[in-house]
């Protein structure tokens, strides 16, 4: 069986047209209209895959393709197809197109398997509009936390108001769960979003697990009060403050050369945010990760550490909140030595690499063993859109991925 690498691409260039910014960059929030008729798009070749599809109470979109016993536990594909505010076409898509081509494949060669497939497109994967990701793959499996339908965006519109508004009921969550042991594993195609299969000239790789992210919130509060006349000594200058603290977060994370340990600071709000007035207070976020939770638990202590020295520095008071914090996850051997076969099948050298980024996968490790095939994307560039992956590399990672799942609608039966 071959995939069809035409029509694949018929698809990318479909789905890159909604949500368009620029050239090549993509929009496309979770819980909005614009999501919405992306899934309408995706639900219209999960059809003509065979599939029946629905969108559950956590605006996940669901295709399945049944099985000839639909009891047995389900083998799960996807990702995502929210994109960042200045994303690119191809983070999340390629998941969830390349799985939907995989289940067509099947379709068109008249296999019906034994046990039901799924592809998923989760909702809000991406997490920037909520400051919480995941929340489509964590909400399937139970594991929303207290709070999360009260977080607000730019616009002050609720996660609760945005699923409403997207046609959910918030009250029918368990109805939308999976039972333990219902999901048999979890498969997922992502582009790398880092050069080493770029530099490697290698198009393919396995993935070998999944770094722990922690993200915070952090909040400093000092004194305003007018730039021209406060001495510098006395100031409470917040802004300043974080600064020091942003710096820090570069030093603790870059300490040990070459570790795979990244820290950023990707948002920064100040108030009053006046030139000639002394920052008062200031909000930014820490995004902290790395694959040996030992070290990210190390380094956390020694940002609270300079957190605080810093803070009493500058006589600010601070508060940090936990948005975010995953152990890193493993994907499972019998999985990867699968792909590995299916690369090789295809004379493909396809080295094993750990995740910076986080994935769905990552939430679906806690309900199933899980595996990720990354493919390669031109100089490591993503959330951004200059993020390009060539046709020919995702139909290459398509054959790959209906080879793994063909195998493994055989197993545990």
């Amino acid at each position: 069986m071959k995939i069809n690498a035409s029509r694949l691409q018929q698809h990318f260039e479909a789905m890159s047209l909604i949500g368009k910014i620029g050239d090549t960059g993509t929009c496309r929030p979770a819980h909005t209209a614009l999501e919405k008729q992306g899934f309408e798009l995706a639900s219209s070749w999960m059809h003509e895959a065979g599939m029946t599809t629905h969108i559950d109470n956590f605006g996940n979109l669901i295709g399945r393709l049944e099985g000839k016993n639909p009891e047995l536990p389900v083998l799960m594909m996807g990702s995502h197809l929210d994109s960042q505010p200045y994303g690119g076409r191809f983070d999340g898509v390629a998941g969830v197109l390349c799985a939907i081509e995989a289940v067509t494949i099947l379709h068109e060669n008249g296999i019906v398997p034994e046990r039901p497939v799924e592809v998923i497109s989760f909702a809000d994967e991406e997490g920037w509009r909520f400051n919480k990701g995941l929340f489509g793959s964590r909400g399937i499996l139970g594991k929303l936390e207290a709070g999360e339908l009260q977080r607000t965006d730019k616009d002050g519109i609720s996660r609760e108001q945005a699923l409403k508004d997207f046609g959910c009921d918030i009250n029918k969550f368990n109805e939308s769960e999976y039972k333990p042991g219902s999901i048999f594993c979890f498969l997922e195609l992502h582009i790398e979003q880092g050069p080493v299969l770029d530099l490697a000239h290698k198009p393919i790789g396995v993935v070998s697990g999944i770094s722990g992210p922690l993200w915070w919130t952090v909040k400093l509060k000092g004194m305003a009060g007018h730039t021209g006349s406060v001495p510098m000594p006395i100031r409470q200058d917040a802004l300043l403050g974080a600064a020091e603290i942003i710096v820090a977060v570069n030093d603790i994370a870059t300490q040990v050369p070459g570790a795979p340990t990244v820290g950023t600071v990707g948002t920064i709000q100040v108030f009053p945010a006046s030139r000639n007035i002394i920052p008062e207070q200031v909000t930014f976020t820490v995004d902290l990760r790395d694959i040996d939770l030992e070290r990210r638990n190390r380094y956390e202590q020694q940002l609270r550490d300079r957190i605080e020295s810093i803070t009493k520095k500058h006589n600010l008071t601070y508060e940090i909140s936990e948005d975010t914090n995953s152990d890193p996850r493993y994907c499972a051997d019998w999985i990867k030595e699968i792909i590995h076969k299916h690369c090789e099948n295809l004379d493909l050298d396809a080295p094993e690499l750990m995740s910076g980024p986080f994935h769905d996968a990552l939430a679906m490790s806690y309900a199933c063993d899980y595996g990720m095939i990354f493919v390669r994307c031109k100089d490591g560039i993503s959330h951004n859109p200059l993020e390009y992956a060539s046709y020919g590399d995702l139909a290459l990672g398509t054959e790959v991925l209906l080879g793994t799942v063909t195998e493994i609608l055989n197993k545990g039966i």
